[in-house]
């Protein structure tokens, strides 16, 4: 199943929607797919879909998800990152009336730049490629997601460890 998530952000991601839609109905895509598609004014035709979904359902798409398509916003793109998934992260952009400026693509940017654990997306036909191609791709990106608890954890350890002694 290939899941797809455009977030909560107010302005529709038709662009998104329309591309993986398209290539389900066009049978390019010939696993299910599953949309949430949130203030999107285009209705899939050929993918279900739900404008939102709950957390607890949102995790479970991801889980069950062997493709996750997400916007740019950190929220939807870290989740299967820290399911050990690489997923398709479009950027929304200003010139398509998505968001108010181009910051998902500054920030798919860097992370990309520094990090190397998604495959960006910043044309559109780039996207049958990258669903085509998914496993290949996903297999030569290392996931190396760092656990701020974790470290945290650590760290405090340290600390209380010198004041006990």
């Amino acid at each position: 199943m290939i899941f797809v998530t455009v977030g909560t952000h107010e302005q529709p991601f038709n662009r998104l929607i329309r591309a993986v839609d398209e290539l389900k109905g066009e049978g390019v895509i010939d696993e299910p797919v599953f949309m949430q598609t949130g203030y999107s004014t285009y209705e899939p035709k050929h993918c279900e879909w739900k404008k939102f979904l709950p957390y607890d359902e949102m995790q479970q798409k991801v889980d069950e998800a062997h493709i996750v398509i997400s916007h740019g916003g950190p929220s939807s793109f870290l989740m299967p990152l820290k399911e050990g998934k690489i997923p398709i992260v479009v950027p929304r952009k200003v010139e398509f009336n998505e968001h108010i400026n181009n910051h998902q693509v500054d920030f798919i940017e860097a992370v990309t730049k520094r990090f190397n654990n998604i495959i960006p997306i910043y044309n559109i036909k780039d996207i049958y490629s990258a669903i085509q191609n998914y496993d290949q791709i996903a297999r030569s990106i290392q996931v190396n997601t760092i656990s701020n608890n974790a470290l945290f954890n650590e760290r405090l350890e340290v600390i209380v460890k010198k004041l006990l002694h």
